[in-house]
């Protein structure tokens, strides 16, 4: 039914194609006259200058593209702050790399120390458990103590 529809339609009636989503046709290039300048025309607009802030100032001595703060002049292209930005963003996504490979090796090396010193997350969770059930018994003897010493007087009031 669909394939009837598009075949049939009011546009293919008058000579237009059926395209999909897009009913632009293509736009052709006007052809360049002979007494036109072969220079390329200017922009409309003149993209302002940034006036970079402080840290932008360290961004872009970081990035190398200033040997100091004392060179940056007032005003500087968006391009500019955004190139140095993007250049720190991809130095601290290495640092972070390296960091985290690092910390994992270390905790590698780490768990064979343990491992050699035959501590493990189960020993240290068995340890903890049998210590709290010590503590737990100590009270519930303290209670029955107390319990005996007072002749019951606590369960009658419970």
């Amino acid at each position: 039914m669909n394939f009837l529809r598009s075949r049939v339609s009011v546009g293919n009636l008058f000579g237009q194609r059926f395209r999909g989503m897009c009913n632009k046709l293509a736009e052709s290039k006007p052809e360049a006259s002979a007494a036109a300048p072969a220079q390329e025309p200017r922009p409309l607009f003149k993209t302002p200058g940034y006036r970079p802030s402080d840290l932008d100032k360290k961004i872009l001595v970081w990035a190398g593209r200033f040997k100091s703060t004392e060179q940056i002049p007032d005003t500087v292209s968006f391009e500019t702050i955004d190139n140095a930005r993007n250049k720190i963003r991809v130095k601290a996504a290495y640092l972070m790399m390296a960091l985290t490979i690092g910390a994992c090796v270390l905790m590698v090396v780490l768990g064979k120390k343990a491992a050699g010193r035959n501590e493990s997350l189960t020993v240290y969770n068995l340890e903890k458990k049998a210590k709290w059930r010590e503590e737990l018994d100590k009270e519930n003897r303290a209670l029955i103590r107390e319990e005996q010493k007072d002749g019951g007087s606590l369960r009658a009031r419970t």
